[in-house]
């Protein structure tokens, strides 16, 4: 069984078709698949339900065996995955309600239409016996935007603190943010069902949807990840734009001994 390993700016997913699986994809196994010492090793999978011309039904699994309501990085592999397959510089990708249209750009760069952005009100949130000011935002998904620059002991302590906060009765991903000026925040992320991650699209959405919203910076903004850049755009509807990279690595076969 044959997959095709991609990443968006440092964050890898594994790339497969429904139809090519030998065996219905189970919490269990995206686990082990993803397991980076005993498996392939992955942030997650992209599981291509069907296809249809320039659209694509996914379901996208986090590591941990949950699946996520969307993904940015991952509907822009499957995004450039399906306009390299058909030739195509204009796709439509759907995972759960949500349906992404993307735009292929120039080299490696994919432009995808997220859709609205909802963003709440600053609310106070005790964690670890520490009140720290959050921004409730949903691309789809939820986030938790925290505009603090922990170090990484503190990240590693309030990540999964945070994504396990009673506040989130389905777990949240959460973002630390850090303003760099009118246009530019840097930002690291721990990601729900994933932990620390080196880039997300949706995060990347939040953390400038968040900064928009309260005044901290003025659309477009440049989110600056560990693993490179993602570029937001926000309207006045906070209807999001996001563009950056989609890449292959490599393509990877399961061993017929690999236990699944």
């Amino acid at each position: 069984m044959q997959f095709s390993k991609w990443h968006g700016l440092g964050n890898d997913y594994l790339l497969v078709e429904r139809a090519e699986l030998a065996f219905p994809l189970t919490p269990e196994r995206v686990q082990k698949i993803c397991d980076y010492h005993f498996g392939v090793g992955s942030d997650g999978i992209v599981e291509v339900l069907s296809t249809n011309g320039d659209s694509a039904e996914c379901v996208i699994w986090n590591p941990d065996g949950s699946t996520a309501e969307l993904s940015g990085n991952g509907t822009r592999i499957a995004a450039r995955w399906l306009a390299r397959r058909n030739g195509l510089d204009r796709t439509r990708i759907r995972v759960g309600p949500r349906e992404v249209l993307a735009t292929m750009r120039n080299g490696k760069l994919v432009e995808t239409e997220m859709g609205l952005v909802e963003v709440g009100d600053i609310e106070p949130l005790d964690v670890e016996g520490k009140q720290y000011e959050i921004v409730p935002v949903s691309v789809g998904n939820p986030h938790a935007v925290i505009r603090h620059a922990p170090d990484h002991d503190e990240f590693l302590r309030l990540g999964p603190a945070v994504e396990n906060h009673e506040r989130f009765p389905n777990r949240t991903n959460v973002q630390f943010a850090q303003i760099d000026g009118p246009h530019d925040v840097s930002a690291t992320v721990w990601e729900r069902g994933a932990g620390e991650t080196l880039s997300s699209g949706t995060s990347a959405v939040a953390v400038a949807s968040a900064a928009v919203r309260h005044g901290w910076c003025e659309s477009q903004v440049t989110v600056h990840l560990q693993g490179g850049d993602l570029l937001v755009e926000l309207d006045d509807d906070f209807h999001a734009r996001l563009t950056g990279p989609a890449e292959e690595i490599c393509s990877v076969e399961l061993s017929e001994d690999f236990e699944l």
